[in-house]
């Protein structure tokens, strides 16, 4: 029933694009000043991590996994570091500031560089690179058919191609799920829709009281982590409703998704673990929990084999476990 009346008071609150942080009317205004939620610190470790731990160089901020190779944004140098495993050993691709996230598109892996304006995409082949300028401060990438999509949180804006829709508080990431757009705003703790044909966001949702990371699945669904409720979401993007709203005490952050297995890894700073929910059924049901590296801000999944790696934020290492 609690989970039921949240879904219905979050659909209560549903609202056009136009509203925006300054209006006192704002019904997904979840406080009068707006802070984005951020990773609780880890206590110190009291159980041995799962799996193997490579060394790390500097403090971890985003992980990914593509063509075969892991790669792991560092904040000090700003750069990424390519990892064939098992080989130790990364290669090194210095980036011109810190990125803001890793996405994989295809076989490149794409790093949004807001300080410096730039798009960074790099071959994990051969560690080569290309940018491309993009203003507004750049946080995230995604694509459409034959268009590039990127969060432009300065700009308070997401391009569609040549289209920018806005205005948008903090347009943190944006994702594609079965042809639709959706958008998360970290400093409202929202998910709005995106019609890439007019020039205002459409409708928007609540999403907890400080989500932070979001993934898309197979069942053409946006998860988010609500890292101050300490909640798992789940919503559909045609229309855009709350379908799910599962509690994951520990303070819940990084996520990621696994579409052979229906799993969503969600790493839990508080606790220093990670706990995987198969997501498949009419609400997640938990089936792995392992201990983790401290900090464990990140985590991607290898899919094609299910390898889950762990990055951490306070240079602790890169964690991988064979489930």
């Amino acid at each position: 029933m609690r989970r039921l009346a949240a879904a219905l008071l979050a659909g209560a609150v549903m609202v056009g694009g136009c509203a925006t942080s300054e209006e006192p009317n704002d019904p997904l205004q979840v406080a009068a000043t707006l802070v984005a939620a951020t990773p609780p610190p880890s206590p110190d470790q009291s159980a041995t991590p799962a799996g193997t731990v490579l060394p790390l160089t500097g403090r971890a901020t985003a992980v990914a996994f593509a063509a075969g190779t892991l790669a792991v944004a560092v904040q000090d140098p700003p750069s990424v570091l390519l990892y064939a495993l098992p080989d130790p050993t990364p290669k090194t691709v210095a980036l011109p500031g810190p990125a803001a996230r890793l996405v994989v598109a295809g076989d490149r892996v794409e790093a949004p560089v807001p300080t410096s304006g730039v798009i960074v995409s790099i071959s994990p082949a051969d560690a080569t690179t290309t940018s491309t300028a993009v203003d507004g401060g750049p946080v995230d990438v995604a694509t459409l058919g034959d268009k590039t999509l990127v969060a432009r949180r300065d700009a308070r804006s997401v391009s569609v191609g040549d289209h920018r829709v806005g205005p948008i508080t903090s347009p943190d990431q944006v994702l594609v799920t079965d042809g639709h757009i959706v958008v998360l705003d970290r400093l409202r703790s929202a998910v709005f829709d995106v019609d890439p044909t007019t020039d205002t966001l459409g409708a928007g949702l609540r999403a907890g009281d400080g989500a932070t990371s979001a993934v898309t699945d197979r069942f053409g669904r946006v998860l988010v982590t609500d890292t101050r409720g300490g909640e798992l979401l789940a919503f559909s993007a045609d229309p855009l409703i709350m379908r799910q709203r599962y509690p994951v005490p520990g303070g819940p952050y990084g996520l990621a998704y696994d579409p052979r297995t229906d799993l969503a890894w969600v790493t839990l700073t508080e606790k220093n673990e990670v706990v995987a929910y198969h997501v498949a059924g009419g609400e997640p049901v938990e089936k792995f929990r392992f201990p983790t590296v401290r900090q464990p801000d990140s985590v991607a999944v290898d899919p094609a084999g299910g390898r889950v790696f762990i990055a951490s934020a306070n240079g602790q290492g890169i964690q991988v476990i064979s489930p």
